[in-house]
């Protein structure tokens, strides 16, 4: 979804007293993914709208793709971040996989295969605990932004499977970090990430949303107790 749809209910919450920029993903940017994509593409993006909106130094929230952008940008440039939110990113990094982790990527790689039709119902079914219904179809016409978003999906497993994240240097993260969690998420691959998060980050709350999951995520549909729990985040930080 755009970002200023996306993340319109959540601006709103947090009010006019917070300075935020909803940004888009750079691989969305155009119709088609950008060629020899990487996340430095993201990385750079970040910079560009932070040094745009005159961010010398900032909060960061990611969700999905952009948490795992976000992950990306915070072992590249700590220095510019002030906290770290994480919202079900979709990937965080190659290294310390559990077994059920690599068993969902095997997944992944297979439906990135599937003609679109067939692929992004499979890509959602990956992603939330048995026995969870996935969200309905949107109603009426497809929203134009959809046409590009199964190969930005795909170049982007593609993406997270073959790149690198640095865990050490997230390691050394020693700002406050916030990962939230939906309760109805597939626990092998979200619940797993949690748990690794939790052992890499030296200050990090978890915050399980128990009646969410990644296509029915907190931002949107409880975009104020996320308001309150990225103030709470901010609150620590600036202590």
């Amino acid at each position: 979804m755009p970002a200023e749809l996306a993340y319109g209910a959540l601006l709103a919450a947090l009010g006019d007293d917070v300075h935020a920029v909803a940004k888009e993903l750079e691989i969305y940017a155009d119709a088609t993914p950008p060629a020899e994509y990487t996340l430095q593409h993201e990385i750079d993006g970040i910079l560009r709208t932070a040094d745009s909106a005159g961010f010398d130094r900032f909060h960061l929230v990611g969700y999905s793709g952009g948490g795992a952008s976000s992950l990306a940008f915070a072992a590249r440039h700590p220095e510019r971040l002030m906290s770290l939110a994480l919202i079900e990113p979709a990937w965080m990094g190659n290294d310390e996989l559990s077994a059920e982790e690599r068993t969902i990527w095997r997944k992944f790689d297979r439906i990135a295969t599937l003609p679109p039709e067939q692929m992004l119902p499979a890509f959602v079914a990956n992603q939330l605990a048995t026995g969870v219904e996935p969200p309905p179809p949107h109603p009426g016409a497809q929203p134009s932004w959809m046409a590009s978003r199964p190969a930005g999906l795909r170049t982007l497993i593609e993406t997270f499977r073959t790149g690198s994240l640095d865990l050490d240097r997230l390691r050394a993260f020693d700002k406050p970090v916030l990962f939230a969690l939906g309760g109805e998420s597939n626990p092998e691959y979200y619940g797993r990430m949690a748990e690794r998060a939790v052992s890499i980050f030296p200050d990090m709350t978890l915050e399980v949303f128990a009646e969410r999951h990644h296509f029915d995520p907190p931002h949107r549909i409880e975009p104020e107790r996320t308001a309150r729990a990225l103030r709470a985040l901010w609150e620590r930080a600036s202590g």
